[in-house]
């Protein structure tokens, strides 16, 4: 629940122009009219479709998104939340038509560097992007290059390549980012914690009646 309620605050956070607004700020000034927009009509593409990425889909749904398409592993559709639901393999025919490319994918060998130079470069001009998942699943130094250039809106990343971001790195300064210091899923919310045990708990019960687990990570897919 946390990690999706920060993809929402992040998402909200670079339709309206936050990091924009927020230089404005800094520099004493009082402008007020960038024109926003709005997740309503925006074609959101989730990549990785587990807890994380159905719950984010989930709460943006009563916002009407023009679609919400899921991109898996597997292709499963998972929820009636998704509009669609496709294998990893068909990201690119979606890339030129996403408004809000969010990635939630695990640390895999499959996962390194999937949002790559080219396939950044086939999304819309004012398209943004959104990483809770794992640093290398994008190849970053593209990512400030489009930023810098104009060719994207913005970016959220709450993980990077490299953590903490070493100093001088060009991330710190790129154009419209929010970065946060990999604190989306941190154990500081209650639920969280609490659900955690409880799944624990579940699946000791289960561990102990040799029953099937419910949570249990397929290591032979690093997940």
């Amino acid at each position: 629940m946390t990690i999706a309620e920060h993809l929402v605050m992040v998402t909200l956070m670079l339709l309206r122009r936050y990091p924009e607004y927020a230089e404005i700020i800094r520099r004493h000034e009082w402008k007020n009219n960038l024109p926003l927009r709005s997740i309503k009509d925006s074609r959101v593409t989730i990549v990785g479709t587990g807890d994380i990425g159905t719950r984010y889909a989930e709460r943006i749904q009563s916002f009407q998104p023009a679609a919400i398409v899921g991109v898996s592993r597997t292709g499963r559709k998972r929820s009636p939340v998704y509009d669609e639901a496709v294998k990893q393999e068909e990201l690119e025919a979606y890339l030129p038509k996403t408004d809000i490319l969010v990635l939630c994918l695990p640390g895999t060998k499959e996962t390194t560097n999937m949002i790559s130079r080219e396939r950044l470069a086939m999304l819309p001009d004012d398209a943004f992007v959104i990483n809770v998942g794992r640093g290398n699943s994008i190849d970053q130094a593209a990512l400030v290059e489009a930023l810098n250039t104009g060719h994207l809106a913005g970016a959220a990343l709450d993980v990077m390549a490299k953590e903490p971001i070493p100093e001088g790195d060009p991330l710190w300064t790129a154009k419209n980012i929010i970065l946060t210091p990999h604190c989306s899923g941190k154990m500081t919310l209650a639920y969280t914690r609490d659900k955690s045990v409880a799944m624990f708990c579940e699946d000791l019960e289960h561990f102990v009646k040799q029953a099937p687990l419910e949570h249990a990570v397929k290591r032979e897919l690093g997940y």
